[in-house]
């Protein structure tokens, strides 16, 4: 058990049998009371983001994510799956709890799996950016390149984001997995 005032931003705890992990912590100590603590949270089986409200002297547990590199091998149409680059086990994880992380998956991508006390599958952890190949790209008009102009885009995992107009279709592009937005020309 730890202090709650200990708590560290990407630190996983757990409170009243829930699972945390910590996205934003305040401390308010005033002259009489104790010092109250705000915890911006996410709980990693729902996604769902909100706030606890502890005092100083509350005791959360310390819970340990394992962190497990696997290659995305395909999409069964429900599940997404991968597979330990040592073990060769495969595992699944239903696509509704990756809906966000569905559009950066293409096979032989190399992520972290996020598995609590060893046996519940939380997510996925992708890297900061991936290499997408362009579908559908719009053509660039004549004359729209004294600005920053930007066209729409199609990625190969259905993905939609706007490109420099210098982009072509089929080009490989690297977007950011934080936003979904294109980075750079691969």
């Amino acid at each position: 058990m730890i202090n709650c005032t200990e708590i560290k931003p990407g630190q996983c705890f757990t409170w009243e049998n829930e699972l945390y992990q910590c996205i934003d912590i305040a401390l308010n100590k005033t002259a009489m009371a104790k010092m109250k603590v705000k915890v911006k949270v996410k709980v990693p089986r729902t996604g769902v983001v909100k706030e606890l409200s502890l005092i100083s002297g509350d005791k959360v547990g310390e819970a340990f994510i394992d962190k497990r590199s696997m290659q995305y091998l395909y999409d069964d149409g429900t599940s997404a799956v991968f597979m330990d680059g040592e073990t060769y086990e495969q595992i699944e994880i239903p696509k509704e709890r990756l809906e966000w992380e569905m559009n950066f998956l293409t096979p032989n991508l190399d992520v972290n799996v996020l598995v609590y006390e060893g046996n519940e599958i939380l997510g996925i952890n992708l890297p900061d950016k991936v290499e997408l190949e362009l579908t559908e790209c719009e053509p660039a008009v004549k004359g729209d390149t004294a600005t920053n102009a930007l066209k729409n885009a199609v990625c190969e995992t259905g993905l939609q984001v706007k490109v420099p107009m210098f982009i072509e279709n089929g080009e490989r592009i690297i977007v950011s997995t934080a936003d979904g937005k294109y980075s750079s020309r691969a």
